[in-house]
């Protein structure tokens, strides 16, 4: 009995020393060399996005940016694919997520969640030409949705949002079928070729369709019809409680001195800042 106690204890003490050794390993690092590595996406205005000078650009872009700032490092960026971002398991390739991303409890189990830093609705996107009125109107019609996002879910009624004081979420539409794409603006290149074409309609949030039809693309959002809410956090590998904690406190910051709330002006024309 004896033995085995020592070896428990010994073995406690070997995992109290591990944890030890993770804590602050991201914070470490990252203030140690003054430079940051963000994980986002390239594809997806103007949340970010390349220019025509091939920089990146975009709300998620000037949120990092700020981030970077207030920690008195330098930032670069990495676009790995969406499943990649949201998926853990970085291994020290980026030190934080600030692509958009909604907390769900899927993703809850393999990322950290720093804090939410701006409200998204989703609406239902159907072209200029198109008789529709009603999300029931889009009953029996084809649906196109970025893969692996949370219109995806909604459209196939997965969605499970991981935040407090949300208000369930409604079903309405009853697809007749889903198509999915890999980039946040191929389902509207869809759309924009005519009503019923390749698409009736596309579900998606309201920033990315607003960009779309102020670049021209021929089309027009259902009035009064969002499909859901959802908040957006910058998310963190679940190695560095300490780290999550200290990005967590500088969103909490740009919150309230106003920053998040002129960034989304900015760039979506209004505030999306609070809930």
């Amino acid at each position: 009995m004896r033995k085995l106690v020592l070896q428990l204890a010994v073995g406690a003490a070997a995992l109290a020393l591990a944890t030890a050794a993770q804590a602050g390993e991201t914070l470490d690092r990252v203030m140690s060399k003054k430079a940051m590595v963000v994980a986002t996406n390239s594809g997806w205005p103007p949340q970010s996005y390349l220019d025509d000078s091939n920089q990146l650009v975009g709300f998620d872009i000037d949120v990092s940016r700020e981030i970077g700032k207030r920690l008195g490092v330098e930032v670069s960026f990495e676009t790995p694919e969406w499943a990649t971002l949201t998926g853990g398991r970085w291994q020290g390739r980026y030190d934080v997520g600030v692509g958009s991303v909604t907390p769900t409890k899927p993703r809850a189990q393999v990322i950290d969640f720093a804090g939410i830093y701006y409200y998204s609705p989703y609406v239902y996107v159907v072209h200029k030409d198109s008789e529709a009125k009603a999300v029931t109107d889009l009953n029996g019609k084809v649906i196109g949705v970025e893969t692996a996002t949370t219109s995806e879910d909604f459209i196939r009624r997965q969605l499970e949002i991981d935040a407090p004081g949300l208000p369930p979420i409604e079903y309405k539409l009853e697809p007749g079928e889903i198509r999915t794409f890999a980039d946040s603006m191929l389902p509207f290149d869809d759309l924009r070729l005519g009503d019923g074409v390749r698409l009736d309609a596309v579900i998606a949030p309201e920033q990315t369709a607003l960009n779309a039809i102020k670049n021209g693309y021929p089309l027009k959002v259902l009035e009064g019809e969002y499909a859901f809410k959802e908040p957006l956090v910058v998310i963190a590998e679940k190695t560095d409680p300490e780290w999550t904690k200290k990005i967590g406190d500088l969103i909490a910051e740009m919150k309230k001195d106003g920053t998040l709330a002129s960034f989304t002006t900015k760039w979506y024309g209004k505030d999306y800042s609070a809930d």
